[in-house]
Formats: C-alpha cells, sequence, structure tokens
C-alpha cells in the first residue's frame, strides 16, 4: 500500500517526554506512524494558541491522533480545530473531572505556581510527579524518555494540565487507561478501556497489549 492510500497517525507523548515513549509501539503497514514534539510555549500562552501553533505539523486530514497523559489533553485540542478521524487518549483524562485528587486540590490553592525549579535538576523528583512515584528507583531506564526540561514549558505544561477548562468529554474519544495509574487514578476516571494492573508507563510497559489493540480496532 502506498503512503497516500494510507491512515496516517500520528503520537503526541506525555508532559516533559519526546517520542521515544512510542519506540515499541508497531502498526500494521496500512498505517503511516508520525511523532509529534513539545514546541517551546510563549510566555502565558494560551493552550488554543498553542495547539493551533503545534496543528501545522499535521500534515494530513482525517488522521488518527493517540496521544499519552498531557499530550492526551493536547490531541484533543487539536480535533476541536482540526478535521480528524479518530482519537485516542492513553494514560490521561478526557474532562477536568478526572483530574486527580491532588491536582484539583492544587487548582483550588493555586500550590502549583510554587513549582520548585530545582526539579529540572532533581531528575528524582521530576520523574515521580510526571510518571509515578513508583518510577523512582528506576531513574536511569527512564531518563531518556524525560528530555522536554526546560523551565518555561514546564511551568507552562502544569498549569495547562491543573486549569484544563474541558468540563464535559468529547464524543467518540477512545480512553485505555491502566488501573494502577497513579498519576490519574481509575477511581476518578468514567468510561475507558481498562488495562488491567496497568501504571502511567504502560505505553511502555505494556506495549504488546497496544499494539495487539491496535492491531485490532486501529481503522
Amino acid at each position: 500500500m502506498t503512503t497516500k492510500h494510507k491512515t496516517h497517525v500520528y503520537f503526541m507523548p506525555g508532559m516533559c517526554a519526546n517520542s521515544l515513549i512510542f519506540e515499541r509501539i508497531k502498526l500494521n503497514p496500512n498505517f503511516k506512524s508520525h511523532y509529534l514534539s513539545w514546541i517551546p510555549p510563549l510566555k502565558n500562552e494560551p493552550l488554543r494558541n498553542y495547539v493551533t501553533r503545534l496543528s501545522e505539523n499535521i500534515k494530513h486530514e482525517d488522521s488518527i491522533l493517540v496521544g499519552v497523559s498531557f499530550g492526551g489533553v493536547i490531541v484533543q485540542e487539536l480535533s476541536k480545530i482540526l478535521k480528524i478521524k479518530k482519537v485516542i487518549i492513553i494514560s490521561s483524562i478526557k474532562s477536568n473531572k478526572e483530574l486527580s485528587n491532588s491536582m484539583k486540590f492544587a487548582k483550588k490553592t493555586k500550590s502549583y505556581k510554587l513549582l520548585p525549579v530545582t526539579w529540572l535538576d532533581d531528575f528524582e523528583s521530576l520523574l515521580a510527579f510526571v510518571l509515578g512515584p513508583k518510577i523512582k528507583r528506576k531513574v536511569n531506564l527512564y531518563r531518556k524518555y524525560l528530555s522536554v526540561r526546560d523551565e518555561n514549558y514546564l511551568k507552562w505544561a502544569i498549569n495547562e494540565m491543573v486549569n484544563w477548562n474541558q468540563t464535559n468529554p468529547l464524543k467518540n474519544v477512545i480512553h485505555i487507561h491502566g488501573t494502577y495509574d497513579l498519576v490519574f487514578p481509575v477511581i476518578n476516571i468514567k468510561n475507558y478501556i481498562p488495562l488491567d494492573r496497568g501504571d502511567h508507563t504502560m505505553i511502555l510497559k505494556r506495549a504488546d497489549w497496544l499494539n495487539d489493540y491496535f492491531e485490532k480496532n486501529l481503522n
């Protein structure tokens, strides 16, 4: 099948992550994979403006968008301004009601603004915040995946995640979520496809399960 007739799939990584998190995801020859990267946000840039600039990297209509964690928020926002065939989010949320209780508290108290910029140098703390507290013991394993650590980006990303204003899920968003996710606990998640014992890093740890799901359901 020529590239012209393939379905194009765009992958968006999670907060601070690069496209290497998708290195174990293998689609069949009917699909063409493309990997989006974080672009530097402008100072105090609204999320809508950011995704409008990011959308310039999506070159095909009727594409499938796949986003992980905060990247799941990004692809949902992209679907509001582009002609998209399907949106799949992994380890993410569909509305601000699905934020963790700690993130809801941070939004209410605005404590997220007290971000310790030392996280940029203290990789263990950053890793625990982005991927979950149980990941700290595997620092070196995940170091290569979290390469986007600019201070302006990190403050912007946390602000936009905590203050996401989507109150109701978009229609037809496919949500795959691990039952052991500690960043976005399933107690707050509704209407999702469960991956038993999957955690917030299941895009890496459970790639075989995801590949099988994509093979059967990506069309």
